[in-house]
């Protein structure tokens, strides 16, 4: 696949492919560019269980760019008396020594037989040479793209694909309970959907995650919102206060319940699959699923008392009101009953 993965590399200059971390192969030269760590180590892992399952004789060696001594590459790119195979990993790039950057390029023009060089370069101008050598070795090199997970659907397919390829079941719901736990580091994500893969034996439900992170999960804004739009008010209400007692603000709180319902608002009366109204509404298509599920058993009367509530609890959360907690509290009660009071 020689799909472009990122805007700012997408030039007529990159002519190798660019691929995502789980597509890593071997090449004589793999670029692991961009700033997330855990994308890469598992890309550079990957690649070593390959090789390593092809041939156990593989040799294995480290290069630190930054403390890089002259000829260092040559020396380990070098055939040895048996020829077993060679994969030498360079960190830090973007800290490299004048010497290693100089050597660098000479070998990407002519690699060693048998030899696989793979290159960790985290970001920055240091090392721009390079890159650019590296990304015009047309049948030579691939580059693997390691972005951050920045928007709120990038996590959430992250996460669903973490148990698609454990083949491990996990309900909606309880994957949306783990991304908002987590949402904030995108190696803890991976970390809590590694923990879940591992110990859950069944279907990973809401149960489930609950007993694993309850404590995290319940102090969300998200979670608040979650609770009360299912109509379990007293369960809403204990969660507020779990939230608040561990520092929860009620501004967000109140922006949680906002942001769930204008998207349901968006698509009550839209027609159309997810996919198809995702890009005229400005949603990922899981999001539309969601706001749709969240809005059965809705009426249009119900959806704007919903709407004028969280108008006034915004307002009163802000300042307008003595007691920003009974606002949120007062909002609930309307989002439980689908704004019937």
């Amino acid at each position: 696949m020689a799909a472009t993965r990122r805007g700012s590399a997408a030039k007529s200059s990159v002519a190798i492919p660019q691929l995502s971390w789980h597509e890593v192969r071997p090449a004589p030269i793999v670029l692991v560019s961009g700033p997330q760590d855990l994308f890469a180590d598992r890309a550079i892992k990957g690649l070593r269980e390959y090789l390593r399952a092809e041939d156990p004789s593989l040799e294995i060696s480290d290069i630190e760019a930054a403390a890089y001594q002259p000829g260092e590459l040559l020396t380990l790119a070098s055939p040895s008396l048996f020829a077993e195979p060679r994969l030498i990993r360079v960190s830090e790039a973007e800290k490299c020594t004048d010497a290693f950057l100089a050597e660098a390029i000479e070998y990407v023009a002519s690699p060693a037989e048998s030899a696989y060089l793979v290159v960790r370069h985290g970001g920055g101008v240091r090392g721009k040479k390079l890159l650019e050598t590296i990304r015009g070795a047309s049948g030579t090199a691939i580059e693997i793209v390691c972005n951050d997970l920045k928007k709120d659907a990038e996590k959430y397919d992250f996460a669903k694909s973490e148990f698609a390829r454990a083949r491990k079941q996990i309900t909606p719901g309880a994957l949306r309970q783990v991304v908002s736990a987590f949402a904030d580091d995108v190696a803890e994500l991976a970390g809590a959907c590694q923990q879940l893969i591992a110990d859950a034996s069944d279907q990973i439900t809401e149960g489930v995650v609950d007993r694993y992170y309850g404590g995290r999960v319940e102090t969300t804004a998200f979670a608040v919102a979650d609770i009360a739009l299912a109509g379990r008010t007293a369960e809403a209400l204990l969660s507020l206060r779990h939230a608040l007692d561990s520092g929860a603000d009620p501004v967000p709180i109140v922006a949680a319940f906002a942001m769930k319902v204008r998207a349901m608002a968006k698509v009550a009366n839209a027609h159309g699959s997810s996919g198809q109204l995702a890009g005229t509404l400005g949603m990922a298509p899981w999001q539309v699923d969601r706001a749709r599920r969240d809005a059965r058993g809705w009426t249009d009367e119900g959806l704007g008392s919903a709407i004028t509530a969280l108008a006034e609890a915004d307002a009163a959360v802000k300042g307008a009101e003595r007691d920003p907690v009974f606002a949120v509290e007062r909002l609930i009660g309307v989002i439980a009953s689908r704004g019937q009071r």
